[in-house]
């Protein structure tokens, strides 16, 4: 029997385990990134473990989220992941370079390596044929230090995608496809491998969008093959010599296969508030815009922005839409500077935004009350972009620009006048790596600059024996990371966490904290109950790290998503299942509940006793022996300094 691509990658990087679905395996990592929201902690972390020097074949830490120096915390927190690069032997992407994922693609991905990244959207580079996965930084940090990652060998599915894209329809619109046929929940464990004829016009960045948005299915991850337009991309980046050919035997066995025909893909728009709510452009034809945004790590190559400009050309945005652009890269923007669409854009009224996340994260560019936003961005959650009550629909280029100039949602194809433009990639890419700054020579000699708003990585206690809660808080379904730890203006203090855990719920319960802290002042352990898909999104692990500094010690959901779930476990908090869905009902924000005997727990399937209600409750988990010994100890951190004696 032959190998899938995935198969082959795992097979050469396996270091642990059987590669059997489910069974947990040990890869070995040859790349790492992090970015500033995730990155400081990764870096106070990999300090934490005291080893000298970073260990993989490259690692960066990239400057991308809270570019604004709106006060001296940003700016301290960038100084010091420079200095921690240069100390510890990291590349180092200086603020205004670029989104990571698309400098990453651009600079340093390569075919048939790992890659680990302490953002959910690092499986990017599985458009240039990496095994890439986002991670939390404390897992991203141990990689640094021992080329090792853990996690459970997956489901693997193909999807052949054949046929060709119709004009204006944009690769934006296959994952928002496969979005609408998966949904945005209780896809764990799968990672996604495409292949087909309709691989042959599609390019590595368009390839980039749809393993990007991949995230957004709660995969492990997605991954095309490396073939002939791989190599051609690394050739016009000066780097054809890292390219190798990777492909699925012709043999290779799947979970599943799809077939999706390009030919009968149209325009796409996943609606508020998820990108798993999918509906074709046509259907909402018509709505009012006010503003609409083009960027991001999803949408913001340099065909998408010249296409972008190719569309608004000699006419006027109205004056009653905002319409932003934001270049994924420096290398974007001076080519749309060289190329002349950038005063295209301009001229058509276009407020040009830093090559940064930004927008995406609700730091920038927040829309007004009650507006409807266009975005080409891949998340869509109530309250991420800035404002709570707008309504943020998720587009590609080509519909975001034809809604800027209708002032209403408008289908590309409707714009009769304009004849499409096939553009096909520069065969050179303008290659300048002046804002990327090499790890020092002479690392040792590096000291680390820590401003005043930079503490320590926090650790947990060991669990103890029993846990005598009370209910902290109750959620309802789909609760994402924004909505435990908000991004946007309180991101600055990521790398302080006793200031940052007084934001936890705060869009949905501000009084959370005090309720914690109360509950420890009664002698009370706190515990969340959700439903399903608890944690999805980002893969901030401050979601985590702020909970357990408030004293959470438990999670009970009906699901809970791959990356938060790690996170729980690394920072030893309990992530805990319903047996039975229903018996979600049965727990209320202040009840006292006791979880006995927590060692056999951990062990085995257990039951949480509701006190108050005088229920009993079944709770499931599925903990490897690894998982269950991290816990024990009171998570990774803990683990791993027991380990070490």
């Amino acid at each position: 029997m032959g190998f899938g691509i995935v198969e082959k990658v795992i097979k050469e990087h396996l270091l642990k385990g059987k590669m059997v679905s489910g069974e947990e395996i040990v890869i070995r990592i040859d790349q790492t990134l992090t970015q500033d929201a995730t990155g400081t902690m990764a870096y106070l972390q990999f300090e934490s473990l005291g080893i000298p020097k970073i260990k993989t074949e490259l690692s960066v830490s990239y400057v991308d989220h809270n570019t604004i120096q709106a006060g001296f915390e940003n700016a301290d927190d960038h100084c010091y992941l420079q200095t921690a690069a240069s100390k510890y032997g990291a590349y180092f992407s200086k603020a205004g370079n670029g989104i990571c994922h698309q400098v990453h693609l651009e600079r340093f991905a390569e075919p048939g390596k790992t890659l680990l990244g302490s953002d959910s959207h690092t499986p990017t580079a599985g458009g240039m044929g990496m095994l890439a996965i986002g991670a939390g930084g404390l897992d991203v940090a141990v990689a640094m230090g021992t080329c090792e990652y853990t996690l459970r060998y997956p489901k693997i599915i193909r999807i052949n995608l054949e046929g060709k894209l119709n004009p204006w329809v944009n690769a934006k619109d296959i994952i928002l496809t496969i979005l609408k046929m998966f949904g945005a929940k209780g896809n764990v464990g799968i990672i996604i491998e495409y292949g087909g004829s309709g691989l042959e016009s599609l390019d590595v960045p368009e390839r980039a969008t749809i393993t990007n948005m991949g995230a957004e299915l709660g995969i492990t991850t997605s991954i095309f093959p490396s073939d002939k337009l791989t190599k051609r991309f690394l050739l016009s980046q000066n780097r054809e010599y890292q390219w190798k050919e990777l492909k699925a035997d012709s043999d290779a066995k799947y979970e599943k296969i799809i077939n999706i025909n390009l030919d009968e893909i149209e325009p796409m728009l996943a609606c508020p508030h998820s990108p798993g709510n999918v509906t074709t452009v046509r259907e909402l034809v018509g709505k009012k815009v006010d503003q609409v945004i083009i960027g991001s790590c999803t949408n913001s190559s340099y065909n998408d922005l010249k296409t972008a400009a190719h569309i608004v050309k000699g006419r006027k945005i109205p004056q009653s839409v905002s319409f932003v652009v934001s270049p994924g890269s420096r290398q974007v923007l001076k080519m749309i500077t060289d190329d002349g669409s950038l005063s295209t854009l301009i001229d058509a009224g276009a407020r040009i935004a830093e090559c940064a996340c930004g927008f995406c994260i609700g730091n920038s560019h927040a829309p007004a009350t009650k507006a409807v936003s266009i975005r080409t961005n891949n998340r869509n959650f109530k309250g991420r972009c800035g404002t709570q009550s707008a309504s943020v629909y998720l587009s590609s280029p080509e519909t975001a620009a034809a809604c800027a100039l209708s002032e209403v949602v408008t289908d590309p194809r409707d714009l009769k006048e304009l004849v499409f433009p096939y553009f096909t990639l520069p065969k050179k890419f303008c290659v300048d790596d002046t804002m990327i700054i090499s790890p020092a020579p002479e690392y040792k000699k590096t000291k680390i600059c820590k401003g005043p708003n930079i503490g320590e990585s926090p650790i947990n206690e060991p669990l103890s024996k029993n846990i005598n809660g009370r209910i902290a808080i109750k959620v309802g379904d789909e609760i994402t990371t924004d909505h435990i730890m908000p991004a946007g203006s309180r991101l600055k203090y990521r790398s302080n966490i006793k200031k940052y855990s007084q934001f936890v719920f705060e869009g949905i319960e501000p009084s959370f904290p005090k309720q914690c802290k109360d509950n420890k002042s009664d002698g009370y352990s706190n515990i969340i109950v959700a439903g399903l898909s608890y944690g999805q999104g980002s893969s901030r692990e401050h979601a985590a790290i702020c909970p357990m500094y408030l004293g959470v010690k438990a999670v009970v959901a009906k699901s809970i998503e791959r990356i938060h779930r790690t996170n729980l476990i690394n920072f030893g908090i309990l992530p805990l299942i319903f047996m039975k869905p229903d018996d979600y009902q049965r727990l209320n924000a202040g009840d006292i509940v006791e979880i006995r005997d927590v060692e056999k727990a951990i062990a085995e399937n257990s039951k949480l006793k509701n006190k108050t209600k005088n229920v009993d409750i079944e709770l499931k988990h599925d903990f490897t022996e690894k998982e269950k010994q991290i816990i024990a100890a009171g998570g990774l951190l803990n683990y791993i300094k027991r380990k070490g004696k």
